[in-house]
């Protein structure tokens, strides 16, 4: 989650009034966030926040939140866009390499040390978060005072434009840019396939930014800057709008005046930013039922203005008015939830029910645990691993069949973006973080794995050594099988995971329920392990109910 530091002074100053450190300490995280190193004799203040609201990753936002949290400044804050005379044009080429490009300007700012590094920490998170490390959207903050409108957003050869970018003192092309700038070698592969570069540029061909890897020098931002430019470039929207709105909103928070510039993008012409709220309607009763608490419409409209927005009743209606910069708000649950918030989670609870009862686990957790007391007297290691994996690992690296996975919709991370079909992968990940160690390593998971988007409880276990052998892993799968009392019979399994002619399916009643074998060299060394690996997988989920008068 990201941290955002800022300094306790600074804070009170944007809140208006003085505030007691330990009130923010306590208050702070009760609008989801958990408070960092903060020590109440020091002025630095340091809180990591929920991911589900960008809007507080800088201590602007989180003077904004608080202020009507903390009932200083209640309802919905409120932001005067006016026109300016720029103009920005977007050339109908850059939809191929990076569509979408909003814009908006800033005035009147007094940039300070502790505002200065403020945006830049803003901007960073957003990067990383609901940026996903700029591949979604990209964000430039320039002095406006150093270049002259209309700016172009546009297609260039890679040497055809050169400019001296952030950080550097060297002009360079946008090729040199990747090839030598610590940034442009971090982000190259966001351009990787792309034969032109998109740039951002004035009106005397002056280079503003090449997004989404740098800015240019020309544009820094100084304690001296007063005028600002911000772009936010991207592949997402509403992501990039998302953004622009936080950025420019926040620097509103310290004194500055919002001005929307004019978008010619092809036909279309509009205004950016564009900070009207959106509106949504809430049953009363609904909202009371799912949180358990009976407030009634008055307390709903009380709780929200806490949360900043405003909302009007109309018996068991309430009409919500939510402000630009709340990405988080998408569904009448968000705003349920930011009822429960504003009502104070302290609040909810009450008396415990002190009568006695007697619990146990289900056949499943029970038939696991046995399993587990099996596997563990024939001399393995119990593992657990992560439930999210990778099409790369699941099915390219180990050679199993494909199957139709659950997709996680926005991943972190390429490592993380489905959700497991088989538990081998996950072990041999385990295997190779081990590679150093002594072998031979023995290690088993019962671990759930997800098939027709169904949870199923699946048990592997896996060998490494200098030698093993089919005949190793078929004497370790038939003890299992004996031990947990299931009737099978084998067949022959030529899968490319395994060596040929050295795999095995497990057949129970007719269905394959899992299959072991001596795992394919090409495959064992994909996965960039130097030893040979046998390994058993078996769903358990329906053995359980013929091992229940074994085990239970």
């Amino acid at each position: 989650m990201p941290v955002i530091n800022f300094k306790y002074s600074d804070l009170c100053t944007m809140l208006g009034e003085e505030v007691p450190q330990q009130t923010l300490v306590d208050r702070i995280p009760m609008i989801g966030a958990d408070m960092g190193d903060t020590e109440s004799d020091s002025d630095g203040m340091s809180v990591e926040f929920f991911p589900d609201r960008p809007d507080l990753y800088s201590v602007e936002g989180v003077a904004r939140g608080m202020r009507a949290f903390l009932g200083i400044e209640t309802g919905m804050r409120t932001y005067e866009v006016t026109e300016s005379d720029t103009d920005v044009y977007i050339d109908p080429g850059v939809k191929s390499v990076r569509p979408y490009f909003l814009c908006g300007i800033v005035t009147g700012v007094d940039i300070d040390e502790n505002l200065l590094k403020s945006i830049m920490e803003m901007q960073e998170k957003l990067h990383i978060t609901i940026g996903r490390k700029r591949s979604k959207l990209a964000i430039g903050i320039h002095d406006l005072d150093r270049v002259a409108q209309p700016f172009t957003y546009r297609l260039a050869e890679p040497a055809s434009v050169r400019f001296v970018p952030l950080a550097k003192t060297e002009e360079m092309d946008m090729a040199e840019i990747l090839e030598r700038h610590e940034k442009g070698v971090d982000y190259a592969h966001l351009l990787d396939g792309y034969d032109k570069y998109p740039v951002i540029e004035d009106r005397d061909g002056n280079v503003l930014s090449f997004p989404p890897i740098i800015n240019g020098a020309l544009t820094t931002v100084t304690t001296g800057t007063h005028n600002l430019f911000i772009d936010v470039t991207g592949n997402d929207r509403k992501a990039v709008k998302g953004a622009l709105d936080i950025v420019c909103t926040a620097l509103a928070e310290r004194g500055g005046r919002i001005h929307s510039v004019r978008m010619h993008d092809g036909d279309e012409t509009f205004a950016s930013p564009d900070l009207t709220p959106s509106t949504m309607v809430v049953s009363t009763s609904e909202c009371c039922r799912f949180l358990g608490i009976d407030i009634g419409p008055a307390g709903i409209v009380e709780c929200l203005a806490k949360m900043g927005l405003d909302a009007v009743a109309d018996g068991d209606d309430v009409t919500v008015t939510v402000p630009a910069f709340r990405l988080d708000i998408m569904h009448k649950v968000d705003i349920f939830e930011d009822v429960a918030t504003g009502y104070g989670f302290e609040r909810f609870g009450g008396t415990y029910d002190l009568r006695q009862t007697a619990g146990g686990l289900d056949a499943i957790n029970t038939f696991s645990e046995n399993v587990r007391d099996i596997m563990v007297g024939l001399g393995f290691m119990e593992v657990t691993t992560l439930t999210l994996s990778n099409d790369r690992d699941e099915f390219e690296t180990s050679r199993l069949p494909v199957l139709d996975n659950v997709r996680v919709l926005n991943p972190i991370t390429e490592d993380h973006t489905c959700l497991r079909s088989y538990l081998m992968p996950s072990l041999v990940k385990i295997l190779r973080h081990n590679k150093h160690r002594d072998l031979p390593q023995r290690i088993f998971e019962v671990g759930y794995v997800v098939r027709d988007t169904k949870t199923v409880p699946h048990l592997c276990a896996m060998v490494t050594a200098s030698r093993t052998s089919f005949t190793e892993i078929k004497s370790i799968s038939e003890a299992i099988l004996r031990e947990i009392g299931c009737e099978y019979t084998l067949e022959n399994c030529e899968l490319e995971t395994f060596i040929g002619g050295r795999g095995a399916y497990i057949v129970r009643d007719g269905e394959r329920i899992g299959m072991f074998g001596e795992m394919n060299p090409a495959v064992v060394v994909d996965y960039e392990i130097t030893h040979p690996i046998i390994f058993v997988e078996i769903d358990l989920a329906p053995i359980v109910s013929d091992a229940k008068d074994t085990l239970f």
